[in-house]
């Protein structure tokens, strides 16, 4: 029987391209590779969509807040067996004025959705694979997001990993 697992992120998990505005092939996005690596035993579900949030309503793009979306997500590709969650990216926008801890922890709520609504929808909690989105490069000044990112997205992502493995302990 086939494992699913449902890969629940932003930009990063849909494979955007920054310099065209399209899509890398599916063999080049992160979810193609796994599923070529997993093989036909698993079954990889893309859920990514770029400037999506954890928990947050972006004022120009509300309907990206990550937490709105993930129980119709979950709902509908059950029965789940892994979630592998990549969010927290666009949390570091200036409009949010967020810091690297307060970030991880709308990853953590986000988890905390999975094990509820998945207990109560499923019969049980999938295995959950937090992951600390990538840096912010020193690029994006001279990005075309420069402006919705400034400077500080730099410094603040680079405290990620620290703040999303405590996260993920906790829960």
């Amino acid at each position: 029987m086939s494992k699913t697992i449902l890969c629940y992120g932003d930009s990063n998990t849909y494979g955007f391209v920054p310099e065209t505005g399209r899509r890398y092939p599916k063999d080049v996005r992160y979810t193609g590779r796994l599923q070529m690596l997993l093989g036909d035993g698993y079954t990889v579900i893309e859920e990514g969509c770029n400037g999506r949030t954890t928990i947050h309503d972006d004022p120009l793009e509300g309907w990206k807040n990550g937490l709105d979306y993930l129980k119709p997500c979950l709902n509908s590709h059950k029965p789940i067996d892994i979630v592998i969650l990549m969010l927290g990216s666009n949390d570091l926008k200036a409009t949010f004025r967020l810091n690297a801890r307060e970030i991880a922890l709308g990853a953590g709520q986000l988890v905390k959705v999975i094990r509820e609504f998945t207990m109560e929808k499923q019969g049980f909690i999938p295995q959950i694979v937090l992951i600390s989105p990538p840096e912010i490069g020193l690029g994006i000044t001279s990005s075309p997001f420069y402006g919705a990112f400034d400077e500080g997205a730099i410094e603040v992502s680079r405290q990620f990993p620290e703040h999303y493995k405590e996260v993920a302990e906790e829960m």
